[in-house]
C-alpha cells in the first residue's frame, strides 16, 4: 500500500521522502544548537534522543488513520 491510496490530505504525513527531509532537517537544527561535540558517543546520543522524540510525536500524531481489516 502507498501513500496514494490514502485521501490527498493526509499524503502530506505518511510520504516516505517528507519523512526523511524532515527527520534530517530536525538532526541538523539541534546539531547547530551544540556545535562541536566532544566524541562521537556524544553526536549518537543526541541523534539516538531526536529520533525517539520524532517517533513518538509520529506514533501519537497518526490517530487520524485507520486502517480497516
Amino acid at each position: 500500500m502507498n501513500y496514494i491510496q490514502f485521501p490527498e490530505k493526509h499524503w502530506k504525513k505518511i510520504r516516505t521522502t517528507n519523512m526523511m527531509e524532515r527527520t534530517n532537517k530536525e538532526l541538523k537544527r539541534r546539531s547547530r544548537v551544540v556545535g562541536a561535540f566532544p566524541n562521537q558517543e556524544s553526536v549518537l546520543r543526541l541523534a539516538v534522543s531526536i529520533l525517539i522524540d520524532i517517533n513518538e510525536d509520529w506514533i501519537t500524531g497518526n490517530k487520524y488513520i485507520v486502517m480497516k481489516q
